[in-house]
């Protein structure tokens, strides 16, 4: 770590402010064929429980579903600081883990596949429609918790990512891409939420 990322982790550190609990990351399958992509999300991973994360989310967009058993291969192989959920384009099954990855499961799709089982259930008199609620909804998603800091690289827009759980999430959009995304580059994140007033829609 150069002189200025150590600083920037001396401030990080010593400000009296939170550093979020739940980090989310929004990457490319295009990412993950850059070199050093793997080892990079690694450091990534050790870096935002270093600073208190409790929590990660991993997405990753995917435009060819024919890569995705390769990224889930690769993803699942990861060296990482804490257990690892990977779930898949067609995967319904909950994830609760440290670490969170999402290979091409999109927030639509996840989104639609809770309400059609909310409405089976009601449909199958195992639920009253007048209990449908946002917990409800939650119960059935795949991916439950709410990010604190959602971290996009390379561009100010966002892909089709956690709509329902990212509503009240902090946003930061790096400068770079993932194969230039650095300690600092973190660092900066940090800083950018810490100084941040959070009103969850208030």
């Amino acid at each position: 770590m150069g002189l200025y990322d150590r600083y920037l982790d001396w401030v990080v550190r010593r400000d009296d402010a939170d550093t979020p609990a739940h980090v989310a990351l929004v990457i490319t399958e295009r990412d993950l064929l850059e070199n050093g992509a793997y080892d990079t999300l690694e450091r990534f991973l050790a870096l935002a429980f270093e600073h208190g994360a409790e929590r990660v989310t991993v997405y990753v967009s995917v435009l060819d579903r024919a890569v995705v058993p390769t990224l889930e291969r690769e993803l699942a192989a990861l060296d990482a600081p804490r257990p690892i959920a990977l779930r898949g384009p067609d995967d319904t099954e909950r994830a609760d883990a440290p670490v969170q990855v999402s290979v091409g499961l999109g927030g639509k799709h996840e989104f639609a596949e809770a309400v059609r089982a909310i409405a089976d259930a009601v449909e199958d008199g195992d639920a009253d429609p007048e209990d449908v609620d946002e917990a409800a909804v939650e119960d059935h998603l795949v991916f439950p918790a709410d990010p604190d800091l959602v971290i996009k690289t390379g561009a100010e827009r966002l892909s089709d990512f956690m709509i329902w759980q990212s509503v009240y999430s902090e946003l930061y959009f790096t400068d770079v891409n993932w194969r230039d995304f650095r300690d600092r580059d973190y660092l900066r994140a940090l800083r950018d939420y810490q100084d941040r007033q959070r009103r969850f829609g208030r």
